[in-house]
């Protein structure tokens, strides 16, 4: 039945955007089942009846290409390199003489 209620869609629900989110599917669950599940319960739900995440096929129109080459350029180099002791450290937190 749940499934049917989803293949209506968000607007047949009264939701202004064609839009499924947990957070929409757990209200419609409790209006409709008049049951409580929390986002996870849900998302644990749809993937065992074989749902998926989807994720948008196209870019946002306002993404400025140059603005995101020029970060991945400059700044990405800078935030990517992992922060490393000087020398080795201690595994003991009681010890850290024994370096």
């Amino acid at each position: 039945m749940l499934e049917r209620e989803l293949a209506k869609g968000p607007i047949a629900h009264g939701r202004p955007d064609q839009t499924w989110t947990l957070a929409r599917i757990k209200t419609l669950i409790g209006r409709r089942f008049h049951q409580s599940h929390t986002v996870q319960g849900v998302a644990a739900l749809l993937r065992r009846h074989g749902w998926t995440c989807q994720v948008p096929a196209r870019r946002a129109i306002e993404r400025d290409e140059a603005a995101v080459a020029g970060w991945a350029m400059e700044t990405w180099p800078r935030v990517g390199e992992p922060w490393r002791r000087s020398k080795p450290g201690s595994s003991s937190r009681t010890r850290p003489a024994s370096r």
